[in-house]
């Protein structure tokens, strides 16, 4: 791994994993909030690789 694959991982990473863990302790009853954001987030990653599928291919326009 390279240092830009370093700067992503302390930049994005890790904040979001904090403030995963930090927003799934504050909801005490059944954890719903962080299965909401867990799920927005896989929807997300989704559709951003079905729209970049060609990049992530190598395929060059």
């Amino acid at each position: 791994m390279n240092a830009s694959g370093y700067i992503f991982y302390i930049v994005f990473v890790i904040p979001l994993i904090a403030a995963m863990v930090w927003l799934m302790r504050q909801d005490k009853k059944k954890g719903k909030i962080g299965l909401v954001v867990l799920a927005v987030l896989v929807v997300g990653v989704l559709i951003y690789v079905y729209l970049n599928r060609d990049a992530l291919n190598g395929v060059r326009p």
